[in-house]
């Protein structure tokens, strides 16, 4: 393992050793062995010895032997982000890869708040290296320091950086590395439409006056495995090191009364039998954009949780509404001649045509949603037989007559159909992971009906996805809209479905790969709270901490991760795993501190009101304010990301603590 220091100042365009700005660097190594729970402490002294302030960027990389290297940057690189593969078509986001022709790219450099964790980590041929640092510098007494925390007054981002070509006179080596200051290079990515060459401008750049020293410390990993899930043990370990707790604003039932209330009275439609998808407060938009589907974004994703919702809380009208909008679906749906529900819902018709059809390269019925409606029909009816003592019969049978079409369409792998066929039902298009909600909605299927003929079956295709995207560490093709992008969207069914093998089976198998699953959605889940330089996120004291980024290609903050609760409880309850009781209470938190306390909290909307998008750093910054200003958040209700929150709220959870 080398070191080399090298900075760039702001009026320049290259690297060079740091030493040609007359900045003097020294290291020492102060405590550590390098495994993961105990890394090497680098401390790094840098002394600027020039007669004039320094400005721009401190450049540390730790260079290993190239191999096939594979990278991890929490919530913005993994492995190659599918580089290494065709891309014509498909939208736009980082990949790295030998060649650069965009958006490929040998090199990658973003600011700190772009990883969810603030830790680079390399896999390459049985070892691995990583290198964690702070993701920004405060101010404690005009001193600048790499502590977190919102008590110190914030200085200049950090940065970090992954490279597949780095070429140094000894030859061709990779690296990772931390910058002092940060860029955004070769390209910032703000959303697959605008991708820019970014400036490299005063606001980039950390200082350093004339004989001024700043020190800090990297937290060095380099040990052998066979795994590449042990990245997972580096990223416990910065958690532990960065974790901050987010500001609790209220209790679980007061979230669950506020969200649940403001989706029943603002986003309902009597004449669909449904929800908006968005609801807006002002006058220069329609107030409803229904934009209805089956689920996912709308549908059964939202009238499910509104059910246990209006359980627990002893709501009728909350519980009538949820009740018709799941009896319309089932009784209008599905399609006979595929055997399949069709996907979505507008102008009084149903089709394949959802919002998100003109974005896929293959039409028909998505596997994802299919998958998904047939779980949360059975959610329902598993909830409303617990707690009400009602048997709704049709949505078995509404459940069995897909969940018999999805596993027939099975391919030789055990794979399940991304696409299917709109006039038969056939697999047309396979090789994704968001596939995985076929399976979830078979076992969930075989779990309440204690049918196990299709178990063998399910076997095999648990382990085909576990060996090609969990184990992997790279799970792709959740989301219809980011063109099969690395996500972590698709893994919150696989981690369903080992759920629901280990209750059928008790084989432990399914508890390891549980973890494995789990950790993997850690990887988008910020575990610090990063500081929101853009409003309204910067004013409201919104903590990004148990917040998870939805994907590679989106680069927001949503809530889908807060459905899986109850799966991370039946976890620990099967463990002493403390790291993931840890983790569950940051979901819990977020989900408690993310929505309108009180009318126009985040400058929209009334009490109870969420919307999907939390914009934590420079990613996704589309939305404008009247002046046309950036705006970090939807000004909007969207009822399928409350709907998340509260399911996650409504189960176990609820029964533990209330």
């Amino acid at each position: 393992m080398d070191i080399v220091y090298t900075a760039k100042a702001v009026c320049d365009k290259a690297y060079v050793p740091a030493e040609r700005y007359g900045l003097a660097v020294s290291e020492q190594i102060i405590g550590g062995n390098g495994t993961y729970n105990n890394p090497y402490v680098y401390e790094v002294t840098l002394t600027n010895n020039g007669e004039c302030e320094w400005n721009g960027v401190f450049h540390t990389e730790i260079l290993s032997k190239k191999h096939k290297p594979e990278f991890f940057m929490p919530a913005f690189m993994y492995s190659r982000n599918r580089g290494d593969t065709p891309s014509e078509g498909m939208r736009l986001y980082p990949r790295l890869s030998e060649e650069f022709d965009k958006p490929r790219s040998p090199y990658w450099m973003v600011r700190g708040d772009r990883l969810s964790h603030p830790v680079v980590i390399v896999y390459d041929e049985g070892k691995i290296t990583g290198v964690s640092a702070s993701p920004y510098w405060t101010l404690n007494n005009s001193e600048k320091r790499d502590v977190i925390g919102r008590e110190y007054e914030f200085y200049r981002y950090a940065g970090y950086s992954c490279n597949l070509k780095r070429k140094t006179g000894k030859g061709e080596y990779c690296s990772i590395g931390y910058t002092l200051g940060y860029e955004n290079a070769p390209w910032l990515f703000v959303d697959s439409s605008t991708v820019r060459q970014e400036p490299f401008e005063e606001k980039n750049c950390f200082s350093v006056s004339a004989g001024e020293t700043v020190r800090f410390n990297m937290y060095i990993y380099e040990f052998d495995s066979d795994n590449i899930t042990d990245i997972n043990r580096i990223i416990e370990n910065t958690y532990y090191r960065y974790h901050e707790i987010q500001q609790k604003s209220a209790d679980i039932k007061k979230t669950v009364r506020d969200i649940a209330t403001a989706i029943s009275e603002d986003a309902w439609i009597d004449e669909s039998k449904g929800y908006s998808l968005f609801v807006f407060d002002n006058n220069t938009e329609e107030h409803f954009r229904e934009l209805g589907s089956v689920s996912w974004t709308n549908g059964l994703s939202v009238a499910v949780p509104m059910l246990m919702s209006s359980v627990r809380l002893g709501n009728e009208k909350m519980k009538k509404q949820a009740l018709l909008c799941i009896d319309n679906i089932v009784k209008n749906c599905m399609n006979e001649k595929s055997s399949l529900p069709y996907d979505a819902y507008s102008d009084g018709k149903w089709s394949v045509r959802g919002w998100w059809y003109n974005g896929m390269k293959t039409g028909g019925h998505s596997g994802y949603l299919a998958g998904q409606a047939v779980y949360y029909i059975l959610k329902a009816y598993e909830f409303m037989k617990q707690y009400c003592g009602m048997d709704f019969s049709e949505w078995i049978s509404f459940a069995k007559k897909i969940a018999d079409k999805l596993y027939g369409e099975t391919n030789s792998d055990g794979e399940y159909p991304y696409i299917l066929s709109e006039k038969t039902g056939a697999g047309l298009e396979y090789d994704s992971f968001g596939s995985t909600w076929c399976m979830t909605a078979v076992l969930y299927y075989m779990w309440i009906t204690k049918n196990y003929d299709y178990l063998s079956g399910v076997k095999k295709s648990e382990k085909h996805y576990y060996d090609n995207y969990v184990a992997k560490c790279v799970c792709y093709g959740g989301p219809l809209d980011i063109s099969k992008g690395v996500d972590s969207e698709g893994i919150l069914a696989y981690i369903r479905a080992v759920k629901i093998l280990h209750q059928i089976t008790g084989d432990d198998i399914y508890i390891k790969h549980m973890k494995d699953a789990i950790e993997y959605e850690f990887t988008f889940k910020f575990c610090y709270c990063s500081p929101v330089m853009v409003p309204p996120l910067s004013k409201t004291g919104w903590s990004s901490c148990g917040g998870s980024v939805t994907s590679v290609v989106n680069p927001h903050i949503h809530p889908m991760s807060s459905t899986i609760v109850d799966e991370m409880l039946y976890y620990t309850g099967h463990t002493d795993d403390e790291y993931v009781n840890e983790r569950i209470r940051d979901v819990l938190l977020w989900g408690c501190q993310t929505y309108n306390h009180y009318d126009g909290e985040y400058d929209y909307g009334k009490r109870g009101w969420m919307s999907e998008r939390y914009c934590y750093s420079e990613g996704l910054l589309t939305e404008k304010y009247p002046d046309g200003s950036p705006a970090s958040t939807w000004f909007a209700l969207m009822p399928w990301a409350g709907a998340s929150v509260i399911e996650g709220m409504t189960g176990d959870v609820w029964d533990r603590i209330l």
